[in-house]
């Protein structure tokens, strides 16, 4: 349990501290979105909707773009969406390696060369 609680913790806080930047690229996917729209002729809805999709690369397919700005703008909204996430997975990452450190110490990849060492030497005597 100590584990969750310092992940939860970490991550938590790291995302605060990210919040500026995350947002940044929230409302760039949206700006982005509602071009697209306005140059496909679709709904506010629709049109963010198809950003979300497209920035989580999901890609559904019931909405695409068909015009050359259109095209390009859905590309960078795909790039945008892979470096958010990929700021939020690397948070989660480090926020995993330190609850890790918290509990098992920072030298933990030392434990299983222990264990292996005191096998071996068990054995020889």
């Amino acid at each position: 349990m100590e584990y969750t609680y310092i992940f939860v913790r970490i991550f938590f806080t790291e995302l605060i501290l990210a919040t500026p930047i995350l947002l940044f690229l929230l409302f760039l996917i949206m700006f982005l979105g509602h071009i697209i729209g306005r140059v496909e002729g679709w709904s506010k809805s629709d049109a963010i909707y198809h950003a979300f999709i497209n920035a989580t690369t999901v890609g559904y397919g019931d909405l695409r773009p068909t015009k050359k700005l259109s095209k390009w703008l859905a590309i960078a909204i795909a790039v945008v969406g892979l470096v958010l996430f990929g700021i939020v997975i690397g948070i989660g990452l480090h926020a995993a390696d330190y609850a890790f450190d918290g509990v098992y110490g920072p030298n933990r990849f030392d434990l299983g060369m222990n264990i292996a060492s005191s096998l071996t030497s068990s054995r020889s005597v």
